[in-house]
Protein backbone atom coordinates (compact mmCIF):
# COMPACT_ATOMS: atom_id res chain seq x y z
CA UNK A 1 0.00 0.00 0.00
CA UNK A 2 1.63 3.23 -1.17
CA UNK A 3 1.78 6.12 1.23
CA UNK A 4 -0.04 8.41 -1.23
CA UNK A 5 -2.73 5.93 -2.15
CA UNK A 6 -4.88 5.37 0.93
CA UNK A 7 -8.10 6.54 -0.69
CA UNK A 8 -11.15 6.08 1.52
CA UNK A 9 -9.61 4.18 4.44
CA UNK A 10 -11.72 2.17 6.86
CA UNK A 11 -11.07 0.43 10.15
CA UNK A 12 -11.19 -2.94 8.39
CA UNK A 13 -7.95 -1.99 6.60
CA UNK A 14 -6.08 -1.29 9.83
CA UNK A 15 -4.95 -4.87 10.54
CA UNK A 16 -3.32 -5.05 7.12
CA UNK A 17 -1.46 -1.80 7.54
CA UNK A 18 -0.35 -2.30 11.14
CA UNK A 19 1.07 -5.76 10.37
CA UNK A 20 3.26 -4.74 7.41
CA UNK A 21 6.93 -5.46 8.10
CA UNK A 22 9.03 -2.39 8.88
CA UNK A 23 11.13 -2.74 5.74
CA UNK A 24 8.00 -2.66 3.56
CA UNK A 25 6.00 -0.05 5.47
CA UNK A 26 5.62 3.39 3.86
CA UNK A 27 4.17 5.97 6.25
CA UNK A 28 1.74 8.70 5.20
CA UNK A 29 3.15 12.14 4.59
CA UNK A 30 2.47 14.58 7.41
CA UNK A 31 0.28 17.54 6.41
CA UNK A 32 2.64 20.12 7.94
CA UNK A 33 6.11 20.44 9.40
CA UNK A 34 6.24 19.47 13.03
CA UNK A 35 6.99 22.21 15.53
CA UNK A 36 9.68 20.49 17.56
CA UNK A 37 12.92 22.41 17.88
CA UNK A 38 15.00 21.40 14.84
CA UNK A 39 18.18 22.53 16.62
CA UNK A 40 17.56 20.25 19.61
CA UNK A 41 20.04 17.61 18.45
CA UNK A 42 23.00 19.95 18.69
CA UNK A 43 21.43 21.91 21.52
CA UNK A 44 21.22 18.76 23.66
CA UNK A 45 24.99 18.74 24.03
CA UNK A 46 24.92 22.09 25.83
CA UNK A 47 21.42 22.35 27.24
CA UNK A 48 21.15 22.97 30.96
CA UNK A 49 18.25 21.04 32.38
CA UNK A 50 16.32 22.93 35.02
CA UNK A 51 15.10 26.51 34.79
CA UNK A 52 16.51 27.18 31.30
CA UNK A 53 14.90 24.01 30.01
CA UNK A 54 11.60 24.86 31.69
CA UNK A 55 11.46 28.26 30.02
CA UNK A 56 12.28 26.81 26.61
CA UNK A 57 10.10 23.73 26.45
CA UNK A 58 7.32 23.98 29.04
CA UNK A 59 4.44 26.30 29.92
CA UNK A 60 4.73 26.06 33.70
CA UNK A 61 4.43 29.25 35.75
CA UNK A 62 7.70 30.77 36.91
CA UNK A 63 6.27 31.66 40.32
CA UNK A 64 5.31 28.11 41.33
CA UNK A 65 7.77 25.54 42.61
CA UNK A 66 6.21 22.62 40.77
CA UNK A 67 7.29 19.31 42.30
CA UNK A 68 4.21 17.29 41.37
CA UNK A 69 4.77 16.21 37.79
CA UNK A 70 3.51 12.77 38.73
CA UNK A 71 -0.06 14.02 39.22
CA UNK A 72 -1.05 15.04 35.69
CA UNK A 73 2.27 15.61 33.96
CA UNK A 74 3.24 18.81 32.15
CA UNK A 75 3.02 18.99 28.38
CA UNK A 76 5.93 19.86 26.13
CA UNK A 77 5.29 23.22 24.52
CA UNK A 78 6.13 21.97 20.98
CA UNK A 79 3.79 18.99 21.40
CA UNK A 80 0.88 21.20 22.44
CA UNK A 81 1.55 23.53 19.52
CA UNK A 82 1.50 20.58 17.12
CA UNK A 83 -1.69 19.21 18.66
CA UNK A 84 -3.32 22.55 17.94
CA UNK A 85 -2.06 22.45 14.37
CA UNK A 86 -3.62 19.01 13.96
CA UNK A 87 -6.91 20.43 15.25
CA UNK A 88 -6.81 23.28 12.74
CA UNK A 89 -5.87 20.95 9.90
CA UNK A 90 -8.77 18.65 10.79
CA UNK A 91 -11.31 21.45 10.44
CA UNK A 92 -10.04 22.63 7.03
CA UNK A 93 -11.63 19.58 5.42
CA UNK A 94 -13.16 17.30 8.08
CA UNK A 95 -14.39 14.57 5.74
CA UNK A 96 -11.03 14.23 4.01
CA UNK A 97 -9.28 14.00 7.36
CA UNK A 98 -11.58 11.55 9.14
CA UNK A 99 -12.54 9.43 6.15
CA UNK A 100 -9.27 9.29 4.21
CA UNK A 101 -6.33 10.36 6.36
CA UNK A 102 -6.85 9.78 10.06
CA UNK A 103 -6.53 6.00 10.35
CA UNK A 104 -3.25 5.74 8.38
CA UNK A 105 -1.83 8.52 10.56
CA UNK A 106 -2.93 6.69 13.72
CA UNK A 107 -1.31 3.49 12.45
CA UNK A 108 1.91 5.41 11.79
CA UNK A 109 2.18 6.93 15.27
CA UNK A 110 1.17 3.60 16.84
CA UNK A 111 4.01 1.88 15.02
CA UNK A 112 6.46 4.52 16.24
CA UNK A 113 5.26 4.22 19.85
CA UNK A 114 5.46 0.42 19.67
CA UNK A 115 9.10 0.74 18.64
CA UNK A 116 9.75 3.07 21.60
CA UNK A 117 8.37 0.57 24.14
CA UNK A 118 9.79 -2.44 22.26
CA UNK A 119 6.75 -4.43 21.24
CA UNK A 120 5.05 -5.66 18.09
CA UNK A 121 2.85 -2.86 16.64
CA UNK A 122 0.04 -5.41 16.38
CA UNK A 123 0.00 -5.71 20.19
CA UNK A 124 -0.50 -2.04 21.08
CA UNK A 125 -3.44 0.34 20.69
CA UNK A 126 -3.96 3.99 21.55
CA UNK A 127 -6.50 4.87 24.25
CA UNK A 128 -7.34 8.16 25.94
CA UNK A 129 -5.89 7.28 29.37
CA UNK A 130 -4.72 4.38 31.50
CA UNK A 131 -8.11 4.11 33.22
CA UNK A 132 -9.81 3.50 29.87
CA UNK A 133 -7.33 0.75 29.03
CA UNK A 134 -7.76 -0.98 32.38
CA UNK A 135 -11.54 -0.81 32.04
CA UNK A 136 -11.30 -2.40 28.59
CA UNK A 137 -9.37 -5.36 30.00
CA UNK A 138 -11.39 -5.93 33.17
CA UNK A 139 -14.75 -5.50 31.42
CA UNK A 140 -13.74 -7.96 28.69
CA UNK A 141 -12.45 -10.78 30.88
CA UNK A 142 -15.01 -13.24 32.21
CA UNK A 143 -15.10 -13.82 35.96
CA UNK A 144 -17.31 -16.19 37.88
CA UNK A 145 -18.42 -16.46 41.49
CA UNK A 146 -15.46 -17.39 43.68
CA UNK A 147 -12.79 -16.36 41.19
CA UNK A 148 -9.95 -14.42 42.81
CA UNK A 149 -8.33 -11.26 41.48
CA UNK A 150 -5.01 -10.75 43.22
CA UNK A 151 -3.56 -7.32 43.88
CA UNK A 152 -1.43 -5.36 46.36
CA UNK A 153 -2.51 -2.82 48.94
CA UNK A 154 -0.65 -0.08 46.99
CA UNK A 155 -2.93 -0.48 43.95
CA UNK A 156 -4.25 2.83 42.61
CA UNK A 157 -7.52 3.89 44.24
CA UNK A 158 -9.54 4.15 41.03
CA UNK A 159 -8.50 0.64 40.04
CA UNK A 160 -9.55 -0.67 43.46
CA UNK A 161 -12.98 0.84 42.88
CA UNK A 162 -13.19 -0.74 39.43
CA UNK A 163 -12.25 -4.14 40.88
CA UNK A 164 -14.93 -3.73 43.50
CA UNK A 165 -17.51 -3.01 40.80
CA UNK A 166 -16.39 -6.00 38.71
CA UNK A 167 -16.66 -8.27 41.76
CA UNK A 168 -20.11 -6.93 42.60
CA UNK A 169 -21.29 -7.82 39.10
CA UNK A 170 -19.63 -11.24 38.80
CA UNK A 171 -19.26 -12.65 42.31
CA UNK A 172 -15.47 -12.68 42.03
CA UNK A 173 -13.42 -11.55 45.03
CA UNK A 174 -10.30 -9.44 45.44
CA UNK A 175 -7.41 -10.75 47.48
CA UNK A 176 -5.25 -7.81 48.55
CA UNK A 177 -1.77 -8.53 49.92
CA UNK A 178 -0.51 -5.83 52.29
CA UNK A 179 2.77 -4.06 51.52
CA UNK A 180 4.40 -2.73 54.70
CA UNK A 181 6.75 0.25 54.92
CA UNK A 182 9.52 1.10 54.90
CA UNK A 183 10.42 -1.42 52.24
CA UNK A 184 13.55 -3.46 52.84
CA UNK A 185 14.12 -4.13 49.15
CA UNK A 186 12.67 -5.79 46.04
CA UNK A 187 12.83 -9.24 47.63
CA UNK A 188 10.16 -8.19 50.13
CA UNK A 189 7.72 -7.78 47.25
CA UNK A 190 8.60 -10.90 45.28
CA UNK A 191 8.39 -12.96 48.48
CA UNK A 192 5.00 -11.46 49.30
CA UNK A 193 3.58 -12.26 45.88
CA UNK A 194 4.98 -15.79 45.85
CA UNK A 195 3.53 -16.56 49.28
CA UNK A 196 0.11 -14.94 48.80
CA UNK A 197 -0.85 -16.10 45.29
CA UNK A 198 -3.45 -18.87 45.10
CA UNK A 199 -2.83 -20.52 41.72
CA UNK A 200 -5.92 -22.69 41.50
CA UNK A 201 -8.46 -19.94 42.05
CA UNK A 202 -6.66 -16.74 41.01
CA UNK A 203 -7.82 -15.74 37.53
CA UNK A 204 -5.89 -12.46 37.24
CA UNK A 205 -3.17 -10.54 39.06
CA UNK A 206 -3.14 -6.73 38.90
CA UNK A 207 -0.01 -4.72 39.73
CA UNK A 208 1.12 -1.10 39.58
CA UNK A 209 4.52 -0.85 37.91
CA UNK A 210 5.11 2.35 39.90
CA UNK A 211 2.41 2.85 42.56
CA UNK A 212 1.09 6.39 42.59
CA UNK A 213 1.08 7.07 46.34
CA UNK A 214 4.21 5.05 47.14
CA UNK A 215 6.27 5.43 43.96
CA UNK A 216 8.80 2.61 44.23
CA UNK A 217 9.55 0.62 41.08
CA UNK A 218 8.04 -2.83 41.37
CA UNK A 219 10.41 -5.72 40.46
CA UNK A 220 7.96 -6.39 37.68
CA UNK A 221 9.84 -8.90 35.54
CA UNK A 222 10.37 -11.21 38.52
CA UNK A 223 6.75 -10.85 39.64
CA UNK A 224 5.36 -11.53 36.18
CA UNK A 225 7.52 -14.66 35.98
CA UNK A 226 6.17 -15.83 39.36
CA UNK A 227 2.59 -15.36 38.17
CA UNK A 228 3.20 -17.10 34.87
CA UNK A 229 4.81 -20.04 36.65
CA UNK A 230 1.39 -20.46 38.30
CA UNK A 231 -0.52 -19.86 35.02
CA UNK A 232 -1.95 -16.56 36.25
CA UNK A 233 -2.24 -13.74 33.68
CA UNK A 234 -0.99 -10.29 34.71
CA UNK A 235 -2.49 -6.84 34.14
CA UNK A 236 0.00 -4.02 34.77
CA UNK A 237 -1.01 -0.44 35.52
CA UNK A 238 2.05 1.38 34.21
CA UNK A 239 0.51 4.86 34.33
CA UNK A 240 3.79 6.37 35.60
CA UNK A 241 6.19 4.23 33.55
CA UNK A 242 6.29 5.64 29.99
CA UNK A 243 9.15 8.14 29.98
CA UNK A 244 9.99 7.66 33.64
CA UNK A 245 11.86 4.37 33.22
CA UNK A 246 13.09 2.21 30.37
CA UNK A 247 10.14 0.18 29.11
CA UNK A 248 10.81 -3.03 27.15
CA UNK A 249 7.60 -4.99 26.83
CA UNK A 250 9.18 -7.87 24.93
CA UNK A 251 11.37 -8.48 27.94
CA UNK A 252 8.67 -7.98 30.59
CA UNK A 253 6.12 -10.19 28.82
CA UNK A 254 2.97 -8.94 30.60
CA UNK A 255 -0.39 -10.16 29.41
CA UNK A 256 -1.84 -6.65 29.61
CA UNK A 257 -0.07 -3.33 30.13
CA UNK A 258 -1.31 0.27 30.14
CA UNK A 259 0.58 3.54 30.42
CA UNK A 260 -0.16 7.24 30.05
CA UNK A 261 1.66 9.45 27.55
CA UNK A 262 0.69 12.69 29.32
CA UNK A 263 2.65 12.06 32.51
CA UNK A 264 6.42 11.50 32.30
CA UNK A 265 6.40 11.32 28.50
CA UNK A 266 4.99 14.90 28.43
CA UNK A 267 2.42 14.44 25.68
CA UNK A 268 -0.85 16.39 25.50
CA UNK A 269 -3.60 15.18 27.83
CA UNK A 270 -5.69 12.41 26.35
CA UNK A 271 -3.11 9.93 25.03
CA UNK A 272 -2.16 6.54 26.45
CA UNK A 273 -1.59 3.01 25.21
CA UNK A 274 -2.89 -0.46 25.93
CA UNK A 275 -0.75 -3.52 25.24
CA UNK A 276 -2.43 -6.92 24.98
CA UNK A 277 -0.56 -10.16 24.41
CA UNK A 278 -1.69 -12.00 21.29
CA UNK A 279 -3.13 -14.79 23.43
CA UNK A 280 -5.87 -12.44 24.68
CA UNK A 281 -6.48 -10.14 21.72
CA UNK A 282 -9.52 -12.05 20.50
CA UNK A 283 -11.40 -11.40 23.77
CA UNK A 284 -10.40 -7.84 24.71
CA UNK A 285 -12.84 -5.21 23.48
CA UNK A 286 -12.76 -1.42 23.72
CA UNK A 287 -15.11 0.21 26.19
CA UNK A 288 -16.91 1.78 23.20
CA UNK A 289 -17.85 -0.54 20.32
CA UNK A 290 -17.87 1.06 16.89
CA UNK A 291 -17.22 0.34 13.20
CA UNK A 292 -14.09 -1.75 13.76
CA UNK A 293 -16.00 -4.48 15.59
CA UNK A 294 -15.17 -7.91 14.20
CA UNK A 295 -12.20 -6.69 12.15
CA UNK A 296 -9.46 -7.43 14.68
CA UNK A 297 -7.93 -6.08 17.88
CA UNK A 298 -6.25 -3.00 16.38
CA UNK A 299 -9.23 -2.19 14.16
CA UNK A 300 -11.68 -2.30 17.05
CA UNK A 301 -9.67 0.14 19.18
CA UNK A 302 -8.46 2.57 16.54
CA UNK A 303 -11.85 4.22 16.03
CA UNK A 304 -14.23 4.49 18.98
CA UNK A 305 -16.30 7.34 17.64
CA UNK A 306 -15.68 10.96 16.79
CA UNK A 307 -13.46 12.83 19.23
CA UNK A 308 -10.30 14.93 19.23
CA UNK A 309 -7.49 12.69 17.99
CA UNK A 310 -4.83 15.41 18.13
CA UNK A 311 -3.24 14.15 21.40
CA UNK A 312 -2.49 10.84 19.64
CA UNK A 313 -1.07 12.50 16.54
CA UNK A 314 1.06 14.93 18.58
CA UNK A 315 2.96 11.93 19.91
CA UNK A 316 5.11 12.25 16.77
CA UNK A 317 6.51 15.44 18.27
CA UNK A 318 7.02 13.88 21.67
CA UNK A 319 8.80 10.86 20.19
CA UNK A 320 11.05 13.12 18.12
CA UNK A 321 11.89 15.13 21.22
CA UNK A 322 12.90 12.12 23.31
CA UNK A 323 14.90 10.57 20.50
CA UNK A 324 16.79 13.79 19.73
CA UNK A 325 17.77 14.54 23.30
CA UNK A 326 18.31 10.89 24.17
CA UNK A 327 16.17 8.69 26.39
CA UNK A 328 19.15 7.85 28.59
CA UNK A 329 20.13 11.50 28.94
CA UNK A 330 16.65 12.56 30.04
CA UNK A 331 16.03 9.66 32.40
CA UNK A 332 19.57 9.87 33.76
CA UNK A 333 19.00 13.49 34.79
CA UNK A 334 15.62 12.75 36.38
CA UNK A 335 16.87 9.75 38.34
CA UNK A 336 20.04 11.47 39.53
CA UNK A 337 18.09 14.55 40.62
CA UNK A 338 15.60 12.33 42.48
CA UNK A 339 18.43 10.58 44.29
CA UNK A 340 20.03 13.87 45.29
CA UNK A 341 16.77 15.54 46.30
CA UNK A 342 15.47 12.59 48.31
CA UNK A 343 18.73 12.22 50.17
CA UNK A 344 18.96 15.95 50.88
CA UNK A 345 15.40 16.13 52.23
CA UNK A 346 15.83 13.10 54.49
CA UNK A 347 19.10 14.48 55.86
CA UNK A 348 17.63 17.96 56.36
CA UNK A 349 14.64 16.64 58.32
CA UNK A 350 16.39 13.77 60.08
CA UNK A 351 14.02 11.25 58.51
CA UNK A 352 14.28 8.52 55.87
CA UNK A 353 12.97 7.30 52.54
CA UNK A 354 10.10 4.83 52.36
CA UNK A 355 12.26 2.38 50.39
CA UNK A 356 15.89 1.97 49.37
CA UNK A 357 16.94 4.76 47.03
CA UNK A 358 17.62 2.38 44.13
CA UNK A 359 13.94 1.36 44.15
CA UNK A 360 12.92 4.88 43.10
CA UNK A 361 13.18 6.39 39.64
CA UNK A 362 11.77 9.85 38.92
CA UNK A 363 9.69 10.04 42.10
CA UNK A 364 10.64 9.46 45.72
CA UNK A 365 8.80 9.23 49.03
CA UNK A 366 10.42 10.99 52.01
CA UNK A 367 9.03 10.89 55.54
CA UNK A 368 8.16 14.27 57.01
CA UNK A 369 9.45 15.31 60.45
CA UNK A 370 7.27 13.76 63.14
CA UNK A 371 6.96 17.16 64.84
CA UNK A 372 4.52 18.11 62.09
CA UNK A 373 1.99 15.50 63.20
CA UNK A 374 3.07 13.71 66.40
CA UNK A 375 0.68 15.76 68.55
CA UNK A 376 -2.32 14.44 66.63
CA UNK A 377 -4.24 11.50 68.06
CA UNK A 378 -4.92 10.23 64.54
CA UNK A 379 -2.73 10.93 61.53
CA UNK A 380 -4.93 10.72 58.46
CA UNK A 381 -5.51 12.06 54.99
CA UNK A 382 -7.04 15.27 56.34
CA UNK A 383 -3.78 16.10 58.08
CA UNK A 384 -1.86 15.33 54.90
CA UNK A 385 -4.15 17.62 52.91
CA UNK A 386 -3.76 20.36 55.50
CA UNK A 387 0.04 20.33 55.19
CA UNK A 388 -0.13 20.10 51.39
CA UNK A 389 -2.40 23.15 51.28
CA UNK A 390 -0.10 25.12 53.60
CA UNK A 391 2.85 24.43 51.35
CA UNK A 392 0.87 25.65 48.38
CA UNK A 393 -0.83 28.71 49.88
CA UNK A 394 2.04 29.93 52.08
CA UNK A 395 5.07 28.96 49.96
CA UNK A 396 3.66 28.34 46.44
CA UNK A 397 5.13 24.84 46.44
CA UNK A 398 3.02 22.24 44.64
CA UNK A 399 3.84 18.83 46.10
CA UNK A 400 1.62 16.02 47.45
CA UNK A 401 1.65 14.77 51.03
CA UNK A 402 0.80 11.09 51.53
CA UNK A 403 -0.43 9.30 54.65
CA UNK A 404 1.20 5.86 54.79
CA UNK A 405 0.69 3.65 57.87
CA UNK A 406 -0.12 6.66 60.06
CA UNK A 407 2.98 8.54 59.01
CA UNK A 408 3.19 11.45 56.62
CA UNK A 409 5.45 11.49 53.59
CA UNK A 410 6.15 13.94 50.80
CA UNK A 411 6.15 12.51 47.29
CA UNK A 412 8.58 14.45 45.13
CA UNK A 413 8.65 14.32 41.34
CA UNK A 414 11.79 15.12 39.36
CA UNK A 415 11.66 16.04 35.68
CA UNK A 416 14.05 17.83 33.37
CA UNK A 417 12.67 21.27 34.23
CA UNK A 418 13.36 20.79 37.95
CA UNK A 419 16.60 21.62 39.78
CA UNK A 420 17.98 20.83 43.22
CA UNK A 421 17.36 24.33 44.54
CA UNK A 422 13.60 23.78 44.32
CA UNK A 423 13.82 20.86 46.73
CA UNK A 424 15.99 22.97 49.06
CA UNK A 425 13.10 25.43 49.09
CA UNK A 426 10.78 22.58 50.12
CA UNK A 427 13.22 21.47 52.81
CA UNK A 428 13.36 24.97 54.28
CA UNK A 429 9.58 25.45 54.13
CA UNK A 430 8.89 22.23 56.02
CA UNK A 431 11.57 23.05 58.60
CA UNK A 432 9.96 26.46 59.13
CA UNK A 433 6.56 24.83 59.55
CA UNK A 434 8.03 22.64 62.31
CA UNK A 435 9.07 25.61 64.44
Amino acid sequence: MHKRDFGSFHSSNVQELISIANERYLPPELPFKLRYDSTADSHSKTIQFGREFKDRYFLLEDTCTFLNHGAFGAVLRPALEDAQKWQVYTEKQPLRFYDRELLPHLVYVTRRLANFVDCDPCDIVLVSNATTGINAVLKSLKFSSGDVIFTLSVTYGAVKKLLKQVCTETGAVVKEATVTFPLSGPDQLTKLVREELEPNVTKLAVFDHIPSNTPFILPLKEIIDICHEKNIPVLVDGAHALGSISLRLKNLKPDFYVSNAHKWFCGPKGAAFLYVDKTFQSVIRPVVISHGFGSGYNSEFIWTGLHDYSPFLALHTVLDFWQMLGVGVIQGYMHDLCRQAGGMLAKSWGTALAAPQDMFGSMSLVRLPSSLFDNDDLVNYSKAEEIQNKLYHNYNIEVPIKCIENKLYVRISCHVYNSLGEYKKLADAVSEMCT
